[in-house]
């Protein structure tokens, strides 16, 4: 069996702590450089859609069990705008803001109840929305996690999206659901763009994942898609003996976004203890046969099979991005 994990922002801390197990595995194994890429790009490559961006919002429907249907969506997730010196920085959800199941539906129903049939939002998750429009064109903005606390001038949409955001900024301004909130919903970042493609493949036989995209591009290829476990064991037990297997951990992005370095370092050391120590486990006895680890915003993956273990004169050396 081969296990092919895909972890974005593992290696993006300055100061990394020291991963044991992920270490001796690139250490022993092949270590590959190939092009930096937002995991959303990847995702697009390694499923060989025929698409200019990755349509995220229909993926995100079909990932969260609704039906996209031949409509265009867009993903469309809150977030706020923080006005600095320079111009506007976004602050993704999630981990810098919370926004409750409440809060989404009720700022959700005030904005389609301003736009009528132009657009129509979705919160298939407080922090994840959706919208479907009536227009298709051309959206090229990049994932909010991805330009977290950066100014948003040179990440905006291509220029007949700009303005649907100041419309939407201004729906959203003086929102009873955002007087009582600390940090104000104050507009929402639309990316993906696009309709359902008509299909996907890949290698893998399942994919295990929380994002709803990536189970999305599962459901559309054919593969079996698992929840995430809490680590490589509990994986382990009700995996198959054969196979390719794809595993997504991206809980690090929201993360890193907040620029909380000791909480990104912890939760690599568990990323490390829950997942790497048991897959390099069961390397070790034969359970898998290949271990795969992809970084693709560090532009580094690492291919290790049960042989590759033997090479002890291959030094352990600590881990960083490439400079």
């Amino acid at each position: 069996m081969h296990c092919e994990l895909v972890v974005p922002a593992l290696l993006a801390a300055r100061e990394m702590p020291r991963m044991p197990s992920l270490e001796l595995l690139f250490a022993r194994g092949r270590v590959l450089h190939e092009d930096l890429a937002a995991v959303e790009e990847w995702l697009r490559q390694a499923f060989h859609l025929d698409a200019p961006e990755l349509p995220a919002g229909a993926l995100t429907v079909l990932g969260e069990g609704g039906a996209p249907g031949t409509d265009f969506w867009v993903r469309a997730d809150p977030v706020h705008l923080r006005v600095e010196r320079d111009g506007l920085a976004l602050v993704p959800g999630g981990a810098a803001f919370g926004v409750t199941r409440a809060e989404a539906e009720a700022l959700a129903a005030a904005l389609n109840e301003h736009f009528g049939e132009r657009i129509a939002f979705f919160p298939m998750h407080p922090e994840r929305w959706c919208a479907r429009l009536a227009r298709a064109e051309a959206l090229g903005a990049p994932p909010p996690l991805e330009i977290a606390g950066q100014s948003v001038a040179r990440h905006l949409p291509q220029a007949g999206w700009c303005a649907l955001l100041n419309e939407i900024q201004m729906a959203l301004h003086a929102h009873p659901a955002n007087q009582a909130r600390e940090i104000e919903v104050n507009s929402l970042w639309l990316w993906g763009a696009g309709p359902l493609p008509a299909g996907a493949r890949g290698p893998w036989h399942s994919v295990s994942a929380d994002d709803p995209v990536a189970a999305g591009l599962a459901q559309l290829a054919g593969m079996r898609r698992r929840a995430l476990p809490a680590g490589a064991r509990e994986w382990l037990e009700r995996a198959p003996g054969e196979g390719r297997h794809l595993v997504l951990l991206d809980g690090l992005r929201a993360v890193h976004s907040t620029g909380n370095a000791h909480l990104h370092g912890r939760l690599v050391e568990e990323i490390d203890r829950n997942w790497f120590e048991p897959l390099l486990e069961a390397l070790r006895s034969g359970r898998i046969g290949m271990v795969t680890v992809r970084v693709p915003d560090a532009g580094l993956a690492c291919e290790t099979i049960r042989g590759d273990l033997r090479r002890f004169w291959r030094r352990v050396r600590p881990l960083a991005a490439p400079a």
